[in-house]
């Protein structure tokens, strides 16, 4: 009887060792005291975007972070609160609880009431907005001791600008959309398609800046058959240009007055994509020369968020996107991506994911800037002090080197 059971035995073990068994399943990885990462639902209404797409929120959650999402922050993008539930995101109810986080993402800047509900000394990466701050609102940043970065002013390992870099590449992309828009009949344009067709003259584009805006609208008209001139001052961006989209029928000038005035008097689109790496880009378009150009032609000034590079600009917004003035349509809208919302919040969420997985590796924000110097440049308050120089100057406020600050503290 012995041997029959220690000969069951064997064949039982025998049996669980080739059958196929079930596998543990990995759960994400829960820290002791994790980070917490607040994202705020926007109050700008012309504000579409969101940070993180439930993708990246999974990502983050695996790797630590606790997410704390206020109700309804991603549906004008067209992610729902459930998508961010499941990818392990805790949904919050009030603003209170996203802005009371270690770290908070939102595209617009607090207002001076949101920075109240903000601990000290906590992290805030949001968008800057330069010409909106106020002295006031850089003081009370300073009191609360917060760590602020700003997309514009963030860079990569290689000293590019990646959000910049990504929103001009929408923004490029969708102008001609809105130019085609403004063209039409049914808004009251010059009844004109965007390019042109056998028989029928195209349609005349001119663009001022030879940047990324400038390469993604250029490639769009050229592509739909319009007449497209490019004006910068600076030679080796115009032969990039023309060497990146690989034709000889853009036509590219210097900022010369006499030509430039002739092509704006026959543009049926003039796009301003200027950039400024001070503050306000150069007014290149006086008033009076807008006054010779065509009826219901139109103006685009991308450069608006930085306070626009024609005369006559003012910001509208999305809700209210046009003027007119001396007969010219102007369309000043300073966050063009927000048309895009979808496209936009991914293209920020794929930016910042690695960026915050890698600010987890090293310990925290403190860490993240001693170890990476192109990340410290999006620093622009830290701790108690203004540490970017152009807006402590602006703003007439002491600079702290930042440099020499993480260095005292290692």
């Amino acid at each position: 009887m012995g041997k029959e059971k220690e000969g069951f035995k064997r064949a039982t073990e025998e049996f669980y060792q080739y059958h196929p068994q079930e596998m543990m399943l990995k759960t994400p990885q829960r820290h002791k005291n994790p980070i917490t990462i607040g994202m705020p639902k926007e109050t700008c209404r012309d504000e579409k975007r969101i940070m993180l797409r439930p993708e990246a929120v999974n990502i983050l959650v695996n790797n630590g972070y606790e997410i704390l999402l206020e109700s309804g922050a991603g549906v004008d993008a067209n992610l729902p609160d459930q998508e961010y539930s499941d990818a392990g995101a805790k949904i919050v109810y009030t603003a209170k609880e996203a802005w009371g986080t270690d770290i908070i993402l939102r595209v617009s800047p607090p207002s001076i009431e949101e920075l109240s509900h903000i601990k000290k000394s906590k992290t805030v990466i949001t968008a800057l907005n330069i010409n909106n701050l106020t002295k006031e609102y850089l003081q009370e940043i300073v009191s609360k001791k917060l760590v602020c970065l700003a997309f514009e002013l963030l860079e990569d390992k290689v000293g590019g600008l990646p959000v910049v870099r990504a929103m001009s590449e929408i923004a490029g992309s969708t102008v001609m959309l809105i130019a085609a828009e403004y063209l039409s009949s049914f808004n009251n344009g010059r009844g004109i398609i965007l390019g042109g067709i056998t028989g029928v003259p195209p349609s005349k584009i001119v663009i001022l800046g030879a940047g990324t805006v400038a390469e993604y609208a250029a490639r769009t008209a050229i592509g739909m058959g319009a007449d497209v001139k490019v004006f910068d001052n600076h030679i080796y961006r115009l032969r990039r240009l023309k060497d990146v989209l690989g034709t000889h029928q853009l036509y590219t000038s210097v900022f010369d007055n006499g030509q430039l005035r002739e092509a704006l008097s026959t543009a049926d689109v003039v796009i301003g994509a200027v950039h400024s790496n001070t503050g306000r880009p150069l007014s290149i378009v006086t008033e009076e020369m807008i006054a010779e150009m065509k009826a219901n032609s139109i103006i685009i000034d991308v450069s608006i968020d930085q306070g626009g590079c024609f005369e006559t600009s003012y910001p509208t917004t999305l809700h209210n996107p046009v003027y007119k003035k001396h007969g010219v349509i102007h369309y000043c809208v300073p966050n063009i991506a927000s048309r895009v919302s979808r496209t936009a919040s991914t293209a920020v969420s794929n930016i910042f994911t690695p960026i915050l997985t890698k600010l987890i590796e090293e310990g925290g924000t403190d860490q993240m800037m001693r170890m990476h110097p192109w990340f410290t440049k999006g620093v622009y308050a830290y701790k108690g002090g203004i540490t970017n120089k152009f807006i402590a100057e602006k703003y007439d406020l002491p600079c702290r080197n930042l440099e020499l600050i993480l260095a005292a503290s290692i």
